[in-house]
């Protein structure tokens, strides 16, 4: 019988692929913990889309959030309110959806510069990566937060437009962060 010799570079190549598919998969991806800050229109609009809105909100966290991570969710009424703050242990995730699930809107405009101020003073006051997640029920309240002084904060976000609804990420205090790898890939 015989027997299959493996070329030397062959099994190196293959354990670099193996390597290379554990660094990029996200399942196996080891990263530090970050702050998350997830900003939810609390108007009368919300009505409209909850069902929506509360699927994708929670397909997002099962996507982004491992242990470790420190969320803080507003309710983005008339007046912005912390519904939830915590680190994520355990089945902390499903109480963080049932708090957005439960989320009881007021009123006809959401307070999205409320809850941006104190989201950046928070993560100002943190160590990791911020990541804000601001959900607006309607296009048109969105229009608000941009053309007031807050639509500063959202100079380095991404806006994805569903039916009746926006999901803007927000980096908030990154402009340091910014500025320092521009730098540095601009000295390279």
């Amino acid at each position: 019988m015989n027997k299959i010799t493996v070329p030397k570079t062959l099994k190196m190549l293959s354990l670099l692929i193996l390597a290379a598919f554990f660094a990029i998969n996200p399942v196996y991806a080891q990263r530090a913990p970050i702050n998350v800050n997830i900003i939810i229109d609390g108007s009368s609009s919300l009505n409209a889309v909850r069902d929506e809105v509360t699927t994708w909100v929670s397909s997002r966290l099962d996507e982004i959030l491992i242990n470790g991570d420190t969320v803080t969710v507003w309710n983005a009424a008339s007046t912005a309110r912390v519904i939830y703050t915590g680190r994520i242990e355990g089945e902390t995730r499903e109480i963080i959806k049932r708090n957005i699930r439960d989320l009881s809107p007021s009123g006809n405009n959401p307070d999205f510069s409320g809850a941006l101020r104190d989201a950046t003073s928070r993560s100002q006051n943190v160590q990791t990566y911020s990541y804000t997640l601001l959900i607006s029920a309607s296009p048109q309240a969105l229009s608000s937060v941009i053309s007031n002084p807050q639509g500063n904060l959202l100079r380095f976000s991404r806006i994805e437009e569903f039916s009746a609804w926006r999901a803007l990420v927000v980096g908030l205090n990154i402009d340091t962060t910014v500025k320092t790898a521009a730098s540095a890939y601009f000295n390279n």
